[in-house]
């Protein structure tokens, strides 16, 4: 099969399109042709080194898929040949995504949602599944609360303003002035334009402050909490001097890494099947231009998400 491999790493030019063997699923798994890659920030950080959760190259990026099952072995009884799924398999192991196709656990997939094609639903698992672990799993967001969405025009922002939108919340959420009305028509109903406006001293008593910015960002995020309120971060996580502020503030902190789980994708369909959750796709590119793509999402300016195709979707 086609695939895109690192040998080094780098910047997106170390992204090669290469032969490599085709993998081949074990017990439980299901062998997954791909139709369509979802492209994160964290995918970037991986290549460049930064963050080198896959240890050293070589190594074959990717985890958002969505794609048509073509084999499966012993120990599947959730799909059968020809179902279409999507998921987030193996993350933070190493899933191979960047190829034509995936072998993974049966249960990190989910039967794709009605309504959207291959590069919506390959764009919508790990930022669905972040959102939904911070404000659900982890937050237990109920009808009525108020919570504050950082970077709300991006990949995990944006479906986040939808889902607590879903659940009955009164969002705030900071977003750059030319994303604005974007983000106002995911249904937030305040907006913060962050350049122009220090957001902790205009937003105020919230419960669940979602941060996927870090930084400054987060430390200025404790005082628009309420008492008891909660910091959920996926950027700082291991922050212990932002734990130790959150808490000594009387408030409470939660730093998240997201993790496959097929309960949480089937939740995000039936929001997508009912009309409350809608996934944004900026570019879909080529799968052998995996660096164009990679180029983009290094940016940080693209609203929504980027998506790769294994041939001419």
């Amino acid at each position: 099969m086609r695939a895109v491999v690192q040998r080094s790493f780098g910047g997106p030019e170390v992204l090669e399109y290469t032969e490599v063997e085709r993998p081949v699923p074990l017990p439980t798994e299901v062998l997954v042709q791909v139709r369509a890659i979802g492209v994160n920030p964290v995918d970037g950080f991986i290549r460049s080194g930064a963050f080198p959760m896959l240890g050293e190259p070589p190594f074959i990026l990717g985890w958002d898929v969505a794609g048509v099952v073509v084999a499966l072995e012993p120990g599947v009884t959730r799909f059968a040949v020809g179902d279409e799924v999507y998921g987030m398999p193996m993350f933070p192991r190493q899933a191979g995504g960047y190829a034509e196709y995936v072998a993974a656990p049966s249960r990190h997939f989910a039967r794709k949602p009605k309504g959207l094609d291959d590069a919506e639903a390959a764009a919508l698992p790990l930022v669905g599944l972040t959102a939904w672990q911070s404000l659900v799993d982890t937050g237990g967001l109920q009808d009525g609360q108020r919570v504050l969405v950082h970077a709300a025009g991006g990949g995990v922002g944006h479906v986040a303003v939808q889902i607590a939108k879903a659940l009955g919340a009164h969002v705030t959420a900071t977003a750059s002035a030319a994303k604005s009305e974007f983000v106002r028509g995911l249904g937030a109903d305040e907006i913060v334009d962050y350049r122009a406006r220090d957001f902790a001293e205009v937003v105020n008593d919230m419960d669940i402050v979602l941060d996927t910015v870090g930084g400054d960002t987060a430390f200025r995020s404790i005082q628009t909490l309420r008492p008891g309120g909660l910091l959920v971060t996926v950027a700082d996580r291991r922050n212990m001097e932002l734990a130790a502020r959150t808490e000594a503030a009387g408030r409470r902190f939660a730093g998240l890494t997201v993790e496959p789980d097929h309960s949480g994708l089937e939740a995000l369909t039936r929001l997508v099947e009912t009309g409350r959750l809608r996934v944004h796709v900026s570019h879909r590119i080529p799968l052998a231009e995996a660096a164009k793509a990679h180029a983009l999402v290094d940016e940080g300016r693209s609203t929504g998400k980027v998506v790769l195709t294994p041939d001419d979707r």
